[in-house]
């Protein structure tokens, strides 16, 4: 197996790895969001400001993930 073939088959592997973990990296940010202003409701607008600003660094790094792909997706054609 030479190196375009491995890299044409770990792309599609590693984007969807990622993927992967930052949903569950998002579940429980957001699990953990929502059991905290269960608890304290008179602090959940920090509580969501907070999580939501945490939600979007998780969702670029999985944009990142799928720049990586594509700019090695270059390589493989």
């Amino acid at each position: 197996m030479n190196f375009v073939t491995s890299l044409a088959l770990a792309l599609p592997i590693g984007v969807g790895l990622a993927a992967l973990g930052c949903g569950i990296g998002l579940g429980n940010a957001v699990r953990g969001a929502m059991e905290a202003m269960g608890r304290q409701p008179e602090a959940s607008a920090k509580i969501q400001t907070g999580m939501i600003i945490g939600a979007a660094f998780i969702e670029a790094l999985t944009i990142y993930a799928l720049l990586v792909v594509f700019l090695f997706m270059g390589r493989v054609a």
